[in-house]
């Protein structure tokens, strides 16, 4: 491609892109600005991006809504640094002639092993016991979760819902799995059994949510749907904040309804200092950064470089809208 264009990363804010070798492979297709702090305001927003051709939107941190879209006369294409492209109206960027692109799979087994994670931590009750040493209280009862023999429910089988049922069944649990397309093929794929997703619910030890975010998810886990949950369970959410009913999630985990959650991703984030699921005791939380590796971050960065150089050569990939 011989006209150079304008590429911009609008808020590198946790750092995802920023001194990354990857930037290097850009330099033949354009000049790449990149803002290592996120827009105060939407005018802001605009004034950075308003004549740019392609966006990266690392860490999905910037949203990008039907308004905002249509007064970015010259964009033509946005990557963003995962699976997810909830930060952006689809339909109005198909609309504008936008490609939106994703990175499907590339980080699968370091955002499962970090749900893997999150689930042990749960289960062992690591950050409460954690508090009581810190705070000078030594043997605080509280039994731990024995996993191995338990039952994991696996809710989305794509790329890391597949590698979580496979950590599950090294552990020894037994895995079941819910999905919105389910098939006998898939599910002897991967070694698990496709069931209801409130038979799931009921049968489960620990249940772990890997689903984007759709108009079809957003809220699948609520209060009914924690209500029928086993006593004792665990929930894990790696996926998106607004699969769940947070407040609903906060009322189980105090009730004693369920005996914990690991969780990565929230309803509001960053997540505000006086949010409720702050005060549960049973809680292990992490700020939305299961892919946070060295190696998750440079295979992001890397498929979002191959993502823009694809578009740049005629030969968008990954196109998710």
């Amino acid at each position: 491609m011989s006209e150079r264009v304008n590429i911009l990363v609008p808020g590198d804010q946790p750092a995802q892109i920023q001194g990354s070798h990857q930037l290097e492979r850009l330099k033949p297709y354009g000049d790449v600005t990149v803002y290592t702090d996120r827009p105060a305001s939407v005018e802001e927003q605009l004034r950075r991006a308003r004549a740019v051709r392609v966006i990266m939107n690392s860490r999905g941190a910037i949203k990008w809504p039907a308004e905002v879209l249509r007064q970015c006369p010259n964009l033509g294409f946005i990557t963003v640094f995962g699976i997810g492209t909830d930060s952006i109206d689809l339909k109005v960027a198909r609309e504008l002639g936008i490609d939106v692109s994703n990175i499907p799979g590339k980080t699968a087994p370091v955002v499962a092993e970090h749900a893997f994670g999150l689930m042990l931590a749960a289960a062992k009750r690591v950050v409460f016991q954690t508090d009581e040493l810190r705070a000078g209280r030594w043997g605080t009862r509280i039994d731990n979760v024995y996993l191995t023999g338990k039952t994991l429910g696996v809710v989305g089988v794509g790329n890391i819902g597949a590698r979580m049922a496979q950590l599950g069944r090294a552990l020894g649990m037994r895995v079941i799995a819910w999905t919105f397309h389910p098939s006998p093929e898939r599910a002897e794929e991967l070694g698990v059994e496709f069931v209801e997703l409130d038979d799931l619910l009921r049968q489960s030890d620990v249940i772990s949510l890997h689903l984007g975010l759709t108009d079809q998810s957003r809220g699948i886990i609520g209060q009914r749907e924690l209500g029928i949950m086993k006593a004792g369970a665990l929930l894990v959410n790696t996926g998106r904040g607004p699969l769940v009913d947070e407040a609903a999630l906060v009322e189980a985990l105090e009730s004693g309804h369920l005996a914990g959650a690991g969780l990565d991703v929230f309803t509001e984030e960053p997540l505000p200092a006086d949010s409720p699921i702050l005060r549960c005791k049973q809680v292990v939380l992490t700020p939305h950064n299961a892919d946070s590796t060295p190696e998750g971050i440079d295979f992001l960065n890397g498929g979002a470089v191959d993502n823009v150089i694809a578009f740049l050569e005629g030969k968008a990939q990954n196109v998710r809208n």
